[in-house]
């Protein structure tokens, strides 16, 4: 049903620029599916509706309808994957995520990260980050790359991205002290002023705003601050 609504809104988008009514265009819908095993699954949309049997034949005439290409992950070797390299190194991590094996040759294929662009290497790479890998594995794994401008490279955004979770975890953590202080000393709090404290990152800012909900006078003083 999701397809649908995608599929709508494209139309829907479609229609709203037209100064003229136009017929709407054709689309084909294919899903990508990010599976582990493969499933047995619709592939109409008619299936996915409740026809009661008796007055099947009646309905179908009125029951919109459309047909739809399910590309299963788990149903392809990583090996056969087909597509661009940057597409192929995309759907392999995809795929690898699933089964947990980001840090298995398929994915890091160098003769593949080579033939990929710079940015989507790097993409790839931070998709991988943002999963709960080995650490050790992992360095072990780029120590593996013989390319030294690739390996470098990655070891860099690697550091880089440790660097900004870091960053990162300290801002929450100043942010969760300023709420902490100002629930303690108030209750609740109104709503949309937590939502306010979290948009704050600058830490000198939110050590600021940390003093001034242990000093201030009431939620009005401290809302003034932000």
């Amino acid at each position: 049903m999701r397809l649908l609504r995608y599929m709508v809104r494209i139309w829907e988008s479609f229609s709203e620029k037209q100064t003229v009514r136009e017929r709407l265009p054709v689309i084909l819908p294919v899903v990508l599916s990010q599976n582990a095993e493969i499933w047995e699954g619709p592939g109409e949309l008619a299936d996915l509706l409740d026809v009661p049997e008796a007055a099947g034949r009646e309905l179908r005439p009125y029951i919109p309808n459309f047909s739809f290409q399910d590309l299963q992950l788990a149903g392809m070797a990583f090996e056969t994957i087909p597509g661009t390299a940057a597409g192929v190194l995309v759907l392999r991590a995809m795929k690898a995520e699933r089964l947990g094996r980001l840090l298995d040759e398929a994915v890091w294929d160098e003769e593949l990260i080579l033939r990929v662009p710079r940015e989507i290497f790097h993409l790839v790479l931070r998709y991988i980050l943002a999963t709960d890998i080995d650490k050790e594995a992992f360095e072990t794994t780029l120590g593996r790359i013989s390319d030294p401008e690739t390996r470098s490279d990655a070891m860099t955004l690697a550091q880089r991205y440790h660097q900004e979770g870091r960053q990162e975890g300290r801002q929450e953590g100043r942010q969760e002290d300023v709420l902490e202080a100002l629930l303690i000393r108030f209750g609740a709090l109104p709503e949309g002023l937590r939502e306010a404290v979290l948009t704050v990152t600058d830490e000198d800012k939110l050590r600021e705003l940390h003093r001034t909900a242990i000093r201030c006078e009431n939620l009005e003083s401290f809302t003034r601050a932000l």
